[in-house]
């Protein structure tokens, strides 16, 4: 099958409402632009480098999403044209994106990431540093930046009852914020959770925006 036949699948076995983003990592242009060709404008990178790469030679009206660990002094490289920082996951990055979108005379949107899965090794904020992060002083003063909703990403199992368990938790971490803490912002409405391998769990729990690379692409090809 080729990349735009897996990409019509995808599409197919998602509703029309939930966003499809591309998660191009690693993969080389002739084959984001297979993507592209087929109406996809929503892209995802994890490294910098990789990103500002790939926007410099790729069409301009991709709306590029960065999902990767994002290092404060980084910002500045992409906040000229980012579309979408889906994995922030602390206050010290927030006002780091928050400064820079200034200087760009523009307002950044952001999702906050939230750690949900069993392993140590996935970021995100916990529970209780999200909620106490909202109610900060320093959060509120904070006007260069959108939050749009939260991101999540579940443990890597195969035990489905474990994953869709996490992503009801997010769904209604995501209601409580929105009500308790945003006053019901129209902005905050994005739930990013869901890749390859459970976007459909992901999608019945109330996912908006699903991440999904190798259903579309094949398998990552890492260089060595």
């Amino acid at each position: 099958m080729t990349i735009n036949d897996n990409l019509i699948q995808v599409k197919n076995s998602i509703p029309a409402d939930v966003k499809l983003v591309a998660v191009s990592k690693t993969k080389p242009i002739e084959e984001i632009l297979e993507v592209y060709q087929s109406g996809g404008r929503d892209f995802a990178e994890n490294k910098v480098q990789e990103l500002l790469g790939k926007f410099d030679v790729l069409p301009k009206d991709i709306h590029w999403h960065f999902i990767g660990h994002l290092q404060s002094n980084k910002v500045k490289y992409i906040a000229p044209f980012i579309h979408l920082i889906q994995s922030v996951d602390s206050l010290k990055l927030l006002k780091e994106i928050n400064k820079e979108a200034l200087k760009c005379n523009r307002i950044i949107d952001c999702l906050l990431q939230v750690h949900i899965a069993k392993e140590e090794t996935k970021f995100g904020f916990s529970e209780q540093e999200l909620l106490d992060t909202l109610q900060c002083k320093e959060f509120k003063e904070l006007h260069t930046i959108r939050i749009c909703g939260l991101m999540g990403m579940a443990t890597y199992t195969s035990d489905m009852e474990i994953i869709k368990n996490e992503f009801q938790f997010l769904k209604s971490l995501f209601n409580q914020v929105k009500i308790s803490y945003l006053n019901g912002s129209p902005d905050f409405k994005e739930l990013s959770m869901g890749m390859s391998s459970d976007f459909e769990i992901a999608i019945s729990c109330g996912s908006t925006m699903v991440r999904v690379g190798s259903l579309i692409f094949g398998e990552r090809q890492y260089n060595n």
